[in-house]
C-alpha cells in the first residue's frame, strides 16, 4: 500500500508504484476535478501541487507520491465556500468550457505561495505550460493578478439584467471541480470500449475469427464489428450518410475506425495491434484535391461519379461588365491547411441500457441530432434514446459530429451493462474532423474613387473522407467571398472534394476564415493601388443597412461595419504612424494591419428553429429546460438573462436544465453563432409566455411586480399586493410544475435561388480587428503585440462574456496565421502540434458595439465565430506591413516568411 495526503486527508492505495497519479486521482480516489487532456505532459489540465510545487498528475508515477502532500482543485474551496483566486477567476469570467480551470488554479496557487505580488510577466510564465483553447488566456491573467480585490460580481436587479455583466451561473462548479465532464461521471459497473482504427488512408481488408483472441483475454467481453451495426452510415445531412460506424471492409482514411473492443480496461488495453485478426491491402491514397479531380482517380463514393461532394454558386450582376469598368484590379491565390480543433478535452462519455431504452452521457454540442443519429444507426423510434449531454470541454464545432456515441450505445444495448470510452489525445486528433483546407483564387476591382465593382472567387475545399460539414461550407462560402463589402457585379464558385484525409467539418466559421484571408488582402491590395488608406477603403465599401448582399439581401437594419472602423481609426493611425517611426532601427520590422468579417448568423438558407420551455414549481423556484449546449460560450448564463428580464424576476431566481433530450425542448445545435439569437428569442418567448399566465392567474395589469417567494408568488400592482399559494395549483408540466412557458423562434430565411440569390440569414455580425505585429527579418519570426477588436454584437447580452469570446477568437485566429497545421500522422498530439500558449498572446483591446438587431432578443446577434475570421487576415495584413511580403499560404511560418522575403530580395 502507498500512503500520502490528498486535500488534507490520509489515503492509502494498493496499486502498481508505476500507475499514473492523475488516473489514481480520478479512478481510485473519485478526485475528477483533475482532467486529462493529453496524458504527456503537453496540455497541463491535470496539474496538482505535490509538497505545494506544480506538477503534471499523468508524468508522476504513484510510487513517488508515497509519503507526500498532493493538493488538488477541490481542496481549494472549503465547506462550498470558494477562495479568493476561485472568486477572482469567478468575477472576471476566466472559466469558459472549465476543462483547463483545475489546471490554471493550480499553476496560479504554486506561483502565489512564492510570489503574493507577481507581475503580468510573472503570471504568463507561471502558467505558460497549463493551456487553454477558449478563453485566450487574458481573462485568466487579469484573475491572478486582481487576486486581492475585495469588488464582487453584483446580483442584477430583476428586468436589468441583459447588458450585466452577471457571473457564469456554472462558473463556480467549473472552479472547484465539481463539474461533470464527458469521462468524470459514469456507474461504477462499467465496461470500457477501445476503438481500433486503420493504420492506412486507404485500403481493404478482411476480419478473421476472434475466437482465439476472447481465449486468450479473459476480459474481452464483446468485439464489435460492422455486422453488429443494424444500419451502418451516419452523416450530417439526411441524404449522405456516407460515414460507416465501422468501416465494412474499406477503410478511406487514416483513422477509419474498423472495430472495438469491449471488456475490462486491462484487458482491452493489453491486445496489441498485430494480434488482431485483420488482414489489410492498402491502395495507394488520393490525398490532394487536384489527384481527388484528375482524370482516372479512385472514386471514393460509389454514390458520387467523381470527387466533387457538391458545388456552391452564386451569381449577381455582370461580373465581365463589372471588371470592364475597373480603374484597379487586384488577384491573387491562397492557400489555407488542415486544423485541428484541439479542445483541451478528448471525446469521452458512457452508455447504458434502461429497459427498452439507450441512455448516452457525453461531450457533445448537439443532442438532439445525436439522438436521431443514433436512433437511425440502432433502427429505433428516436423516443428510445436519451441524450444528457456532459460538460463540454470545448468543441467548437468538432462535437458536432458524432464520434463514440454509436459505438458506446450498440456496446451497452448488446451486453446489457454500461459501457464507457474515453479517446485519448492522438486517437481524438486522429480520428476527428478538422478545419476544411482551402485552395483559393479570388480577384477584385474598384473604380477610380475606390468604390468597388466586381469580385471573383473559386475555392476548392478537402473535405476529406467523408461530407461531414462539407456542404455547410460550400455554400456558406459563396455568401461571404465578397467580405462585408458593397459589390454589384459578384461570382463566385467553390467545391467540396473528396480525398483520403481526415473528414473536414465544421469548425467555427465554416469556411469563412479561409474566404477571408483572401477577400482582406485583395482590399489591401487595391487601397494600394488606388492610392487610399486600408481602412480608409474599407470605411468607404462597408456595407450599410440599406445596401444589397451578394445574394440580392437588402439589410434593413443592425449592419455596424462602418461603426466598428470608426472606433478602431485612432488607434490604427496612432499604430501605423509608431510602426513607421519603429523600422528604422532594428532588424525587428514593425507592421499594422486590419481585417474586416461579416457573418450570417445561423443556419443558412434552411429552418433553423430553437425552442424553450421554463417551468415554475410548486415551492416557488424557476427552472429554464434549456436544449442549448454551452460548450463555454456561457449559452447557460445569457439564456437566464434573457428568460429572467421576459419575466422581471432576477436571474438568481432561475436554476437551469441543460440539454437532457428528455427534459428540454430541441434548441438546435450549438454552432453558427445561432444560440444568443436563436435560442434567445425562444428563452425570451418563453419567459414573457410564463409571465403572462402568471398576470392572468392573478388577474393583474402587465405592471404588476412579480415576486417569488418559498411556494408562493406575490403580485404588487400599484398600492395592492395579493399572494397565490402555488402548492394549491395541479402540476401539469412534464417535470411536476404548476405553470409553465414555451417560446419558439425560426428566423426568417428564404431558399437561394440557381443563381445564389435570396435571403440566406435573418442577421449578420460585423467586425473589424487591427493587429500591430513584430516581424524578424533575419529568421522570420513574426511577435504579436496587439490587437484591437471592434465588433458589432447588435446588444451585449452579457458584455464579460463577449470579451472572452473576442479573447477566444482572436487565440484560434492567430493560431490560424502563424501555427496551426495537422498533419497526418505527424502531429497528433499537442506537442507537435502547436496551439497558442499564454506567452503568444498579445495585449487586447475590446471595443463593443451595439447597432441592435430588431430581430434579436433585447437587440442581440451573435459573437462565437465573428470573433476568429478576421484577426488571421489584420496579422497577414500586418506581415505584409512590415516587410513587403504578401503571405498566401497559412500558416506564415517562419520557414514560409523567410522564402517570401528571399523571393523578394531576388527580385
Amino acid at each position: 500500500m502507498i500512503q500520502f495526503r490528498v486535500n488534507g486527508s490520509q489515503v492509502s492505495v494498493g496499486a502498481p508504484p508505476i500507475q499514473r497519479l492523475a488516473d489514481i486521482l480520478r479512478e481510485d480516489l473519485g478526485l475528477t476535478g483533475t482532467k486529462i487532456g493529453c496524458n504527456a505532459g503537453d496540455c497541463g489540465a491535470c496539474t496538482v501541487l505535490l509538497d505545494g510545487e506544480q506538477v503534471c498528475a499523468c508524468l508522476v508515477p504513484l510510487g513517488q507520491v508515497d509519503g507526500r502532500e498532493v493538493t488538488t482543485a477541490e481542496g481549494l474551496a472549503r465547506d462550498g465556500v470558494m477562495n479568493d483566486l476561485q472568486n477572482a477567476f469567478q468575477r472576471h469570467g476566466a472559466a469558459q468550457c472549465g476543462i483547463c480551470m483545475p489546471g490554471m488554479l493550480m499553476a496560479s496557487v504554486s506561483l502565489l505561495r512564492r510570489n503574493r505580488q507577481p507581475s503580468q510577466a510573472d503570471v504568463e510564465e507561471a502558467l505558460g505550460g497549463v493551456l487553454c483553447r477558449c478563453t485566450g488566456y487574458r481573462k485568466i491573467v487579469e484573475a491572478v493578478l486582481d487576486l486581492d480585490s475585495v469588488t464582487a460580481v453584483p446580483p442584477a436587479a430583476a428586468g436589468a439584467a441583459v447588458g450585466a455583466r452577471l457571473a457564469k451561473l456554472d462558473g463556480m462548479a467549473k472552479l472547484t471541480g465539481s463539474e461533470k465532464f464527458g469521462a468524470d461521471g459514469f456507474p461504477g459497473d462499467c465496461l470500457w470500449l477501445r476503438v481500433v482504427r486503420s493504420p492506412h488512408a486507404s485500403a481493404t481488408f478482411t476480419l478473421g475469427s476472434f475466437a482465439e483472441l476472447k481465449r486468450r483475454y479473459k476480459g474481452l467481453a464483446l468485439v464489435l464489428t460492422a455486422a453488429d451495426v443494424p444500419h451502418n452510415g451516419y452523416g450530417i445531412y439526411p441524404d449522405i450518410k456516407d460515414q460507416p460506424v465501422l468501416a465494412d471492409g474499406r477503410v478511406r482514411y487514416r483513422g477509419d475506425a474498423v472495430i472495438a473492443l469491449v471488456g475490462e480496461k486491462a484487458a482491452i488495453e493489453d491486445i496489441a495491434d498485430d494480434e488482431l485478426p485483420i488482414e489489410w491491402s492498402p491502395r495507394p491514397p488520393v490525398l490532394e484535391p487536384e489527384a481527388a479531380l484528375a482524370p482516372g482517380a479512385p472514386v471514393l463514393h460509389d454514390f458520387r461519379p467523381d470527387n466533387v461532394l457538391i458545388h456552391g454558386f452564386l451569381k449577381k450582376g455582370d461580373i465581365a461588365a463589372g471588371f470592364a469598368s475597373g480603374k484597379a484590379i487586384a488577384s491573387g491565390s491562397f492557400e489555407t491547411a488542415f486544423v485541428e480543433h484541439a479542445y483541451i478535452e478528448p471525446e469521452a462519455g458512457y452508455a447504458r441500457r434502461v429497459g427498452e431504452r439507450i441512455e448516452v452521457f457525453a461531450s457533445t454540442q448537439t443532442p438532439y441530432m445525436d439522438r436521431d443519429e443514433i436512433a437511425l444507426i440502432m433502427g429505433f423510434e428516436p423516443s428510445r434514446i436519451r441524450i444528457i449531454p456532459s460538460a463540454c470541454g470545448g468543441g467548437f464545432g468538432g462535437k458536432l459530429d458524432l464520434s463514440l456515441q454509436p459505438l458506446i450505445a450498440l456496446a451497452a444495448w448488446k451486453l446489457n451493462c454500461p459501457v464507457r470510452c474515453t479517446y485519448s489525445r492522438p486517437e481524438s486528433m486522429r480520428a476527428t474532423t478538422k478545419r476544411h483546407p482551402a485552395r483559393i483564387r479570388a480577384r477584385a476591382a474598384c473604380d477610380g474613387a475606390g468604390k468597388l465593382l466586381a469580385v471573383e472567387f473559386h475555392g476548392d475545399f478537402n473535405t476529406g473522407a467523408y461530407a461531414s460539414w462539407g456542404p455547410t461550407v460550400a455554400n456558406r462560402v459563396p455568401i461571404h467571398a465578397t467580405g462585408p463589402y458593397a459589390v454589384p457585379h459578384v461570382l463566385a464558385r467553390t467545391r467540396a472534394i473528396y480525398t483520403n484525409c481526415p473528414p473536414a467539418g465544421a469548425f467555427r466559421g465554416f469556411g469563412v476564415p479561409q474566404a477571408a484571408i483572401a477577400h482582406e488582402a485583395l482590399m489591401d491590395d487595391l487601397a494600394t493601388r488606388i492610392g487610399l488608406d486600408p481602412l480608409e477603403f474599407r470605411h468607404l465599401n462597408a456595407i450599410r443597412a440599406g445596401d444589397e448582399t451578394a445574394t440580392g439581401q437588402r439589410l434593413h437594419a443592425s449592419a455596424g461595419l462602418a461603426q466598428c472602423l470608426d472606433a478602431l481609426r485612432p488607434h490604427w493611425r496612432e499604430a501605423r504612424s509608431a510602426a513607421e517611426q519603429a523600422n528604422h532601427r532594428s532588424i525587428w520590422r514593425r507592421g499594422v494591419g486590419i481585417g474586416c468579417m461579416w457573418y450570417g448568423i445561423g443556419n443558412t438558407s434552411m429552418s433553423n428553429p430553437s425552442a424553450m420551455r421554463i417551468g415554475l414549481g410548486a415551492d416557488g423556484r424557476l427552472t429554464l429546460y434549456n436544449g442549448a449546449v454551452d460548450i463555454g460560450q456561457g449559452s447557460n448564463t445569457i439564456m437566464a438573462q434573457i428568460c429572467a428580464d421576459a419575466l422581471r424576476v432576477p436571474v438568481s431566481a432561475i436554476r437551469i436544465v441543460m440539454g437532457d433530450t428528455d427534459r428540454t425542448l430541441d434548441a438546435g445545435k450549438t454552432s453558427a453563432s445561432r444560440q444568443a439569437f436563436v435560442s434567445g428569442n425562444a428563452a425570451k418567448a418563453a419567459g414573457e409566455d410564463l409571465r403572462r399566465k402568471l398576470l392572468r392567474l392573478a388577474n393583474v395589469g402587465e405592471s404588476a411586480v412579480i415576486e417569488l417567494g418559498a411556494g408562493e408568488v406575490v403580485f404588487r400592482d400599484g398600492g395592492r399586493s395579493q399572494a397565490i399559494d402555488l402548492s394549491k395549483l395541479t402540476p401539469s408540466g412534464p417535470e411536476g410544475d404548476v405553470l409553465v412557458g414555451e417560446g419558439r423562434f425560426d428566423p426568417p430565411t428564404t431558399a437561394l435561388d440557381e443563381d445564389g440569390q435570396g435571403v440566406p440569414y435573418a442577421t449578420y455580425g460585423f467586425g473589424a480587428q487591427m493587429a500591430a505585429v513584430d516581424v524578424d527579418m533575419e529568421l522570420g519570426i513574426v511577435k504579436v503585440r496587439r490587437i484591437v477588436a471592434a465588433h458589432d454584437v447588435g446588444r451585449a447580452i452579457n458584455p464579460t462574456q463577449v470579451e472572452g469570446q473576442i479573447h477566444g477568437g482572436i487565440a484560434q485566429g492567430l493560431g490560424l496565421a502563424l501555427m496551426e497545421e495537422y498533419l497526418p500522422g505527424r502531429s497528433e498530439n499537442l506537442h507537435d502540434y502547436l496551439i497558442p500558449t499564454i506567452g503568444d498572446m498579445p495585449e487586447i483591446e475590446v471595443i463593443i458595439v451595439e447597432d441592435r438587431e430588431p430581430l434579436g432578443p433585447y437587440g442581440a446577434k451573435g459573437i462565437g465565430e465573428p470573433a476568429l475570421v478576421p484577426t488571421a487576415p489584420a496579422i497577414l495584413g500586418a506581415i505584409h506591413h512590415a516587410t513587403g511580403v504578401r503571405i498566401t499560404r497559412v500558416p506564415a511560418t517562419p520557414d514560409r516568411v523567410l522564402a517570401a522575403l528571399g523571393r523578394m530580395a531576388a527580385q
